[in-house]
């Protein structure tokens, strides 16, 4: 076997093993670059989605303390209506 055979062996066959293995580290990076953006993703919208829950809570605590107030305000009015009707009668 002559030093040509072998330079063409490994030309013809050295060439693609290498550039399989340059393109498999290549997209090994890509692939982890692709991993830590989606999850810094999913934290942004775990964030988000708890800061829009928070935001409810307080909505639905600010209505149910106003609707609170608003049916004492109509069972008083109610109770000086029914003493006005027995005073009255």
């Amino acid at each position: 076997m002559s030093f040509i055979d072998l330079t063409q062996i490994i030309a013809n066959q050295g060439f693609p093993i290498a550039l399989s293995i340059f393109l498999i580290f290549r997209i090994d990076r890509f692939m982890q670059q692709l991993v830590s953006t989606q999850k810094e993703g999913y934290q942004q919208i775990f964030k988000q989605v708890s800061i829009v829950q928070k935001t409810l809570n307080q909505l639905n605590q600010q209505n149910r303390d106003y609707y609170s107030l608003y049916c004492n305000e109509i069972q008083r009015e109610l109770s000086s209506i029914k003493a006005h009707i027995k005073e009255a009668s």
